[in-house]
């Protein structure tokens, strides 16, 4: 009898739900429906690279210039959780006596950001002069001073590279480390020289404290650029894309501008290097939406009617709503058909340099490379 009561009450208390639910406004249900779908996340890739520019660190700097696309490109082809995750890169530079002692001889040249040709233009206006190399003291800068966010799924790294001993300046690098592992950001260690002296300089010891790796490197090596017989065409469609941007706004024309002159950058390096460049403006990474109508328009925020018609390039001055939409469409189709060449292509360009080299190293490329991939796959991030 005590049980028939107890599923009684039950019965009755679902009931008594369901009709609640039933006598819910259509609106009402569209809205608990609405609030319970999971938001979806965007996953980001956070990289803070941090460079000594001390006068025996130009062959450093001359590596990051030749080997930033072919870095950018291999990160182009991972996924977490089926998602393409976005890449964001911050850059510091340290032990240059032309940067202030007050600093600890540190200077935050850029934010995290998602704009490459920024990227690349800071790298090309890097001298070298001095000087004191701080490590502890320019990893917690970079740790306090970058917004690494609390997602677990974002993949957050710093790399460090120099040739000074670690234990330098006022600030040990035992205590950034302990900042690091609170953020959930691994150190990655980049010694510029011998490794068993990379070791006794506690360049080793600065990785292993937030479970990075160290690694020893040739700063002077020269980059291996290996040719292959799409670099041509390849080459050609990046003068194609580039007719498909659409520059608006107080920064538009100057934007357009770093975009050509870092196309010549990557070109006084090798044809294979303007080639690597072309395959990243092809990738989902290279994003320009703060002076390009293309891929503004890409934006949740995006609006036709919040375009400033003062602003708005000469071609689409006077035009209706309507007819910039239906001309930057266009343009986008157009920029699309040209990538997915690029793509292919790459494939093609990729599958030959397999068949036809040996494995290369390129000094800072294949370290930070080895690096991400390792400490990706420990996240579930997948690489195709």
């Amino acid at each position: 009898m005590k049980m028939l009561q107890i599923i009684l009450i039950f019965a009755a208390f679902t009931m008594n739900i369901s009709c609640k639910a039933e006598n819910k406004k259509p609106e009402q249900q569209l809205l608990a429906t609405v609030e319970t779908q999971p938001v979806k996340k965007e996953h980001y890739i956070k990289v803070a690279l941090l460079l000594d520019t001390s006068n025996s660190m130009d062959g450093l700097i001359d590596q990051a210039k030749a080997q930033l696309w072919e870095i950018v490109n291999e990160l182009s082809y991972a996924k977490c959780r089926n998602e393409r995750p976005k890449l964001l890169i911050a850059l510091y530079e340290y032990g240059n006596d032309n940067l202030s002692s007050r600093d600890n001889y540190i200077r935050k040249i850029l934010s995290f950001t998602e704009d490459l040709d920024d990227v690349s233009k800071e790298l090309f206006s890097l001298t070298t002069n001095g000087g004191s190399e701080y490590c502890g003291a320019v990893i917690q800068e970079s740790l306090s001073k970058l917004d690494w966010g609390n997602e677990d799924d974002d993949l957050k790294m710093v790399f460090i590279a120099g040739n000074e001993p670690f234990t330098q300046g006022n600030i040990n690098y035992k205590d950034a480390a302990t900042i690091a592992k609170e953020k959930g950001v691994i150190v990655n260690t980049i010694f510029c020289g011998d490794y068993t002296h990379g070791i006794d300089s506690h360049w080793k010891d600065g990785a292993q404290l937030t479970y990075g790796d160290y690694m020893a490197i040739n700063q002077n090596q020269h980059t291996v650029y290996v040719p292959s017989p799409y670099d041509d065409i390849i080459i050609q469609l990046n003068l194609k894309l580039n007719n498909t941007y659409v520059p608006y706004g107080s920064k538009g024309k100057d934007k357009s501008r770093i975009q050509e002159e870092q196309d010549a950058n990557a070109a006084e390096y090798s044809k294979e290097n303007a080639v690597s460049r072309t395959v990243s403006k092809g990738s989902h990474l290279y994003t320009n939406s703060t002076w390009d109508l293309v891929d503004a328009e890409k934006e949740a925020d995006f609006s036709y009617e919040k375009l400033k018609k003062e602003e708005l390039p000469q071609e689409l001055k006077g035009k209706t709503s309507s007819e910039i939409k239906k001309y930057l469409e266009a343009k986008r189709l157009e920029r699309e058909k040209i990538q997915n060449k690029i793509m292919k292509l790459n494939e093609q360009r990729r599958k030959y340099i397999a068949e036809t080299t040996k494995e290369t190293n390129n000094g800072l490329e294949s370290a930070m490379v080895q690096a991400i991939k390792k400490q990706a796959k420990k996240k579930k991030y997948t690489w195709e």
